[in-house]
This record gives structure tokens, sequence and C-alpha cells, in this order.
């Protein structure tokens, strides 16, 4: 009898051991791309740091349904070439079920032909519209479309009855992309665009985009792009004592900005998800408590403020989660559950994706900001 006893125990053990390991098998594998190095580090690192955040505390809440998420995150770097080939390992190596990210326009329009081909979703963590316009049955993002953010701004504009405007864009994927928004929206608004001008992504200096419009007859500047450079475009245009009012894109919606430009930066006006004034806005808002607990957790991990871009992935794995839970275990089925979200309220704004919107996001997403003493203050 003992011998028999020692038998079941050791049968039991041994399906207990491996139904552990089996339990472990089952983990959701999701994959990531971000710029965690290079020229769009900014962007990356707060989005991965967001990424891993948010994945622990699923886990530590016992996963989706029982099952542990597995992020597998891959450094691009801001290189489309790269980006592409990471895609291609997250899906052929890692078996990925979705991939978050990439950072920018340019490399995400870079891999949206490998996912697309391959059926894998794709949330995309960069702005430009040409991401989902038109809409492509596999490929979503989280950031707040150029589109909306150029409304806000030519809204103001015309409040204010400034309709003669200089545009000075950065030559990459979300300045093409941007000022494309820019040029194509003018007329609607009554703006005349009297001089269009752009930057190169590394260049160090652009006095001479800025000499030939403060000798236009602009009356305001839109400046589009990612940091470095609008703030090196903030700064020439103190050198040269030129007082028109000085506009940014959200590509530069974080503190990061406001320490490349210094003192520069006052008075910059741009359109921002609402995380950056998190705390000013009313108890109403339907995003505040979202966005306070990021904001505040962020700090708690990571002693910074979580941030719009961090808020790109904070977005990205909640609307994963959200879809997981409905039953979603394949890239398929995925998809088709991220396409029937609706009223989520996230970090970039409340999400509402259909067959024909995988943007899922109004103008009121974004706010006015303008920069004071080196911190936000909303513009009215």
């Amino acid at each position: 009898m003992k011998i028999r006893s020692v038998s079941y125990i050791a049968v039991l053990l041994a399906l207990l051991f491996f139904a552990g390991v089996s339990s472990a098998a089952e983990s959701i594998r999701i994959g990531a791309l971000f710029s965690v190095t290079g020229p769009p580090s900014f962007l990356g690192e707060p989005e991965r740091n967001t990424a891993q955040m948010v994945v622990d505390e699923i886990n530590k809440a016992g996963g989706i349904k029982g099952r542990p998420l597995e992020l597998v995150v891959y450094d691009t770097s801001g290189d489309p070439t790269k980006a592409v080939q990471l895609a291609t390992k997250l899906i052929k190596d890692d078996k990925v079920v979705a991939i978050i990210g990439p950072s920018t326009t340019g490399e995400t329009m870079a891999v949206k032909p490998v996912t697309e081909k391959e059926q894998i979703p794709l949330i995309s963590c960069a702005a430009g519209s040409k991401i989902t316009d038109p809409v492509n049955p596999w490929t979503f993002k989280t950031a707040q479309n150029d589109t909306l953010a150029v409304a806000r701004i030519f809204e103001y504009l015309q409040k204010r009855k400034l309709d003669k405007v200089a545009i000075l864009s950065v030559s990459d994927g979300f300045g093409a992309s941007g000022r494309e928004q820019l040029k194509g929206q003018a007329s609607k608004y009554g703006i005349t665009l009297v001089v269009d001008d752009t930057f190169g992504p590394k260049d160090t200096d652009m006095t001479a985009q800025l000499t030939k419009i403060r000798g236009s007859e602009a009356q305001a500047i839109i400046c589009w792009g990612t940091n470095p450079g609008p703030a090196v475009v903030a700064k020439n245009v103190r050198q040269l004592g030129i007082k028109l009012p000085l506009f940014m894109s959200h590509g530069v919606s974080s503190k990061k900005f406001i320490e490349l430009a210094g003192e520069a930066a006052e008075g910059i006006i741009l359109p921002s998800g609402r995380v950056i004034v998190a705390d000013l806005l009313p108890a109403s808002d339907a995003q505040k408590k979202s966005l306070m607990a990021y904001v505040q957790n962020y700090k708690h991990h990571y002693n910074v403020e979580g941030d719009h871009f961090g808020g790109h992935a904070w977005d990205a794995v909640m609307l994963l989660k959200k879809a997981l839970e409905q039953g979603a275990d394949t890239p398929a089925s995925i998809r088709d559950q991220l396409e029937k979200i609706s009223g989520f309220a996230g970090i970039g704004g409340v999400f509402g994706f259909s067959p024909t919107d995988h943007a899922g996001l109004t103008k009121d997403a974004f706010v006015l900001v303008e920069i004071k003493n080196r911190d936000w203050v909303l513009v009215d």
C-alpha cells in the first residue's frame, strides 16, 4: 500500500508539474517596436517604459483570463529599415499575436506592408494621418491624427483673425504628413500660407528659413516636427528677434521640448493630449481618472511624470487588453474585437474604432496648451 501511495503521489506531482509548464506556455505574446535609442528616443523610451509597466500590472492582477501577457520589445533606433527587420522577427520567430508601435510615422509606414501581409494587428504609436487613412483592416493607431492637430491650431488662428501664416516643417514622415494637412486645410479656415519651407531632421540652424519668414507678410509661424529641430527653431526665432506668435505640433508635447528650447519655449502654443495638464482638468472630464492614475504611476516607477508619448503605449496595451478580455486570442479575433471598441477613455482621448475608422479619436482629443514659466497652461 505504501508503494502504491508513493506511486500515486509521484503521478500527482508529475501532473502538477506538467500543468504548470502548460500554463506557462499559454502566455499571450505581444510584440513592441519602439525607438528607445536614436533621435526619436524621447518618444520610444517613455513608450517602452509605459508598455512594460502596464503589462507588469496586468500580470500582477492575474493576467487576462488567467493567462499572463509576455511583452517582446525591440529597439528600432528610429530606423525604418531596422523596424521592418524587427517586425518580421516578431512575427516569424517570436510568434506574437499583435504588435504595438513603431514610435514614428516613417517607421510605421515601412512596417505596415509586413503586418498587413502576415495579417497581424498593428497598433501604431505614431501620428501621421496616412497610417490609418485609407483604412486597412490590420492597422490601428493611438496617437492623435495630425489632421485634428492642424484643425485645433487653425480654429485658434481663425478666431483671432490671423489669416497669413508661415509654415516650417521637418522633411521626414511626420513633417510631410503635417505639411500636407496644413496645406490642405488652410483654405477651409480662410488662411493663406505665405511661406512654406522645410528643414532636415538633423539640421542645427534654421536662420535662413526664418529670415525669409521675417521678411514676409506672415502673422504667425507654425513649426511641424519632433525634437530636436523645433527647439532649434524656437531658439532661432528668439535670436532673430521675431515677435510673431509661434505654434508647434503635438510632436513636441513633452517636458523634453521645454528642456531643449529653454527660455525660447516661453509663450509657444501647441495642441496636445490632456495628459500633460491632467491636474488642471475638471473632475467631470471623462479621461481625468485614467490620466491622473497614469501620471502618478509612471512617476512612482520612473521618478518623472508620464507624458503624452508614453500615453500612446498605455492606450495600445489597454486596447489590446480590452480585446483579449472579449475572448480574442488569435490575430484575426484580436483585430475583430479592436474594431468593436467604443467609448474607451484612455490617455490620448476617448477611443471609438469602427470598420471605417481605425484612428478612433475626434478633435476633442486635443487641448491647446501654452508654455509659461517652463510649464504647461491651458489655452482658452
